[in-house]
């Protein structure tokens, strides 16, 4: 039993499917050709103006036996298709609208190159309407279902991945640590921030802190709110901290939005904010001439 002709009355659904089938493995060169010029011209999605050639041609001829798939082989067979075209589409940037369109667009070429050959006229047009809204309805939506679980449990895994590599606390010199943020802060990563920020100071003796958030895209009040908490939990252990890589468009936002950081020191490197470090703890970094 093919994954569509379920409920089709006799063989007058699972006929058509044949020749669905057929036109699209004897003419897949063709169609492919004219569903890239269409997927191409999608003026509001980049996605294929992106992708080289070569990767343009390979996921086309995957996305074309994922639509031959479903009108051939078993469901598991198809949904395994469906997994893994679905997990790379997600990996080129694929929004569901352009996988949307992809999908109508396949089915129109399909209809109207069969409709020209003659397989398609008045007396059989209504059935294969009909069978056409059976082939590409159940892809769309199991596309569209498959797709979100993939991306939700991709950014998931990137969620958990940015808190491992943007939560450590690093000590780079005696008294001396340093921690990197990296992407957006929201509360439940600030709670992380301020946990290991506090375990490191006291596991590591650290005297001054230092917050670096070049990899931090944009500071709003409420990444500023988190981070003055992170200083002023800092402070109450018995450490300065100083908030380092203040790149002139987050100085722009900072002021414009009028938050307060005054009793930061902050500095826009973090090469100097370690030297402003090492002077608080009485030292300082030389050149040694060589002898």
């Amino acid at each position: 039993m093919k994954l569509w002709l379920q409920g089709s009355p006799g063989g007058f659904y699972d006929k058509m499917n044949k020749q669905m089938a057929t036109y699209i493995q004897e003419n897949m060169t063709d169609i492919i050709a004219e569903w890239q010029q269409m997927m191409r011209d999608e003026k509001d999605e980049p996605s294929f103006q992106v992708m080289s050639e070569e990767m343009v041609n390979q996921t086309s001829r995957e996305f074309a036996g994922l639509m031959t798939s479903s009108l051939l082989e078993s469901h598991q067979v198809y949904e395994n298709r469906l997994q893994d075209f679905a997990e790379k589409v997600v990996r080129l940037g694929w929004s569901i609208t352009f996988m949307t369109k992809a999908i109508d667009h396949f089915a129109e070429i399909v209809y109207e190159g069969m409709r020209d050959a003659g397989t398609i006229h008045p007396n059989n047009m209504d059935g294969f309407i009909h069978e056409f809204a059976n082939w590409a309805t159940p892809i769309r939506n199991s596309m569209i279902d498959t797709y979100s679980k993939t991306w939700e449990r991709t950014v998931s895994l990137q969620k958990i991945a940015l808190q491992e590599l943007s939560a450590s606390l690093i000590p780079v010199f005696d008294k001396v640590s340093v921690m990197p943020l990296v992407g957006t802060i929201d509360t439940e990563r600030a709670k992380l921030i301020m946990e290991n920020l506090l375990d490191g100071v006291v596991k590591h003796r650290a005297e001054v802190v230092l917050l670096d958030i070049t990899g931090v895209p944009v500071v709003d009040t409420m990444v500023a709110h988190h981070i003055i908490q992170a200083a002023d939990a800092v402070r109450l252990v018995g450490a300065k901290c100083m908030l380092v890589g203040i790149r002139p468009e987050i100085a722009q936002t900072i002021v414009t939005l009028g938050i307060n950081l005054n009793d930061f020191t902050t500095t826009s490197t973090l090469q100097r904010g370690v030297e402003q470090a090492l002077a608080w703890t009485n030292r300082k970094i030389v050149e040694v001439e060589e002898v």
